[in-house]
């Protein structure tokens, strides 16, 4: 691989970059801000008029669509930045929408290679920085940036907020975050800013959150004190009230489950903090939520087979994706395509899906830190009386689920956002 400088002549591709990013950094995962706020302070880049963080261990990907669509409205540039990615890099950066192109990341990766100088980026805290570059020369508005690890110290910590959403706080990352609910949460706290809208989108509040908000002097909103939601089952729709407003009737959301609702709730209080009551119209939320769709979250495609991919990481979003497969028809048989990460925790992810599938393919996720396949099958085989294969490729794993089922059955790829997009690439090349 080429050295820094020939790098950013203008003759690397999108993917070079991205493998030369790689080996900047001897830990893939490095959590601090002292390394980011350098290279930041010498790219002298011009911040945008609003920031929103949004952290947390799940939702935060909707949470973020959410507040995409929201703010879209006309005359307005909305960057967004989001991590990680299913199938390709420029997912991550989004204005108005729509992913960036090569030409731009590339321009970004040089901007910050002209003045990293030796400081050691992870790849990630590259990326970050890159997306902000990208953000001043699109001139947006407002940048809704999605926190990739704890909150803390991440490096979307190094550029300063106006507001943010934490959506929940649960067991995940557990070797860099804490190894319980209060060590985690003080790690997400770490967003919070003095005087600043932050709304928490659980009804469980970690103690954590709490004293870091008090402490700070952060405006902390929470639910059934300062907004609340109800469904209407007979009807298919909700209701929402905040602090001053309230509405009724609103459409559900288009992306699926219950816990949708949940997001879409604290993303109306951070609305109605911010004093946007333009957004809080009914017509204009059913428009934004209505058309969402986010990749390989409970994602069903049907082929000549049906599929239905979720990246579901960590316990509680195996919980959320049993929820949804138990709302699901029940009458043929399911099939688990399953990778995951090392840290991960597999029984917290596997047991909740053990009542809903017939069998499983464990495969050895597409990332460095993956689980191998094996060792993935063996735990299975624990925790469950049903029999598990094990696939050298998810490609040998869809191909393989493809020819073991029939078209009235399920296909379930999961467990990590590095099994569901390569299937989702499978799924294009293949579909039938």
């Amino acid at each position: 691989m080429d050295q820094p400088g020939s790098l950013s002549s203008g003759h690397a591709s999108l993917a070079d970059w991205l493998t030369w990013l790689e080996t900047l950094s001897p830990a893939e995962i490095d959590l601090g801000l002292d390394r980011v706020l350098e290279v930041l302070d010498r790219l002298q880049v011009a911040r945008p008029d609003r920031v929103i963080h949004v952290a947390g261990t799940n939702g935060k990907g909707s949470s973020v669509a959410m507040l995409e669509a929201l703010f879209l409205k006309p005359g307005d540039r909305i960057g967004s930045y989001t991590s990680p990615h299913v199938t390709r890099y420029n997912e991550r950066i989004r204005i108005n929408g729509e992913p960036v192109s090569d030409a731009q990341i590339i321009a970004a990766f040089e901007r910050v290679e002209a003045v990293r100088q030796s400081v050691p980026l992870t790849y990630f805290e590259y990326g970050t920085l890159a997306a902000i570059v990208i953000f001043e020369s699109s001139q947006v508005d407002t940048a809704i940036l999605e926190v990739g690890m704890g909150g803390r110290l991440d490096a979307v910590n190094a550029i300063e907020p106006d507001a943010g959403i934490i959506t929940n706080v649960s067991l995940d990352h557990c070797v860099w975050l804490g190894e319980d609910i209060e060590s985690i949460a003080v790690e997400k706290a770490g967003i919070l800013r003095s005087d600043k809208p932050f709304v928490f989108g659980a009804a469980d509040v970690p103690d954590s959150i709490l004293v870091s908000a008090e402490k700070l002097g952060a405006d902390l909103l929470l639910p059934g004190r300062d907004f609340e939601y109800t469904k209407d089952a007979d009807n298919n729709t909700w209701s929402w009230s905040g602090r001053r407003l309230k509405l009724t009737g609103l459409e559900m959301p288009a992306l699926s489950g219950d816990i949708q609702l949940r997001n879409a709730a604290a993303v109306l209080a951070l609305v109605e903090a911010l004093l946007l009551d333009e957004l809080l119209d009914r017509e204009l939320l059913n428009g934004a939520f209505g058309g969402l769709q986010l990749a390989g979250r409970c994602q069903t495609i049907r082929t000549d087979r049906k599929w239905l991919l979720d990246v579901a990481h960590n316990a509680e979003a195996a919980s959320v994706l049993s929820d949804h497969l138990a709302d699901m028809d029940t009458s043929a048989r399911t099939i688990a395509i399953i990778g995951m990460l090392q840290d991960k925790d597999l029984s917290g992810i596997v047991s909740p899906l053990l009542d809903h599938v017939d069998s499983w393919i464990a495969v050895s996720a597409d990332a460095a830190r993956a689980l191998p396949g094996r060792e993935l099958a063996a735990g299975i085989a624990h925790l469950s009386d049903k029999p598990c294969l094990i696939a050298d490729s998810p490609a040998e794993a869809m191909e393989h689920a493809r020819e073991q089922t029939t078209a009235k059955d399920l296909i379930l790829v999961t467990g990590s956002f590095y099994v569901v997009g390569p299937a989702l690439e499978w799924l294009k090349s293949n579909a039938r």
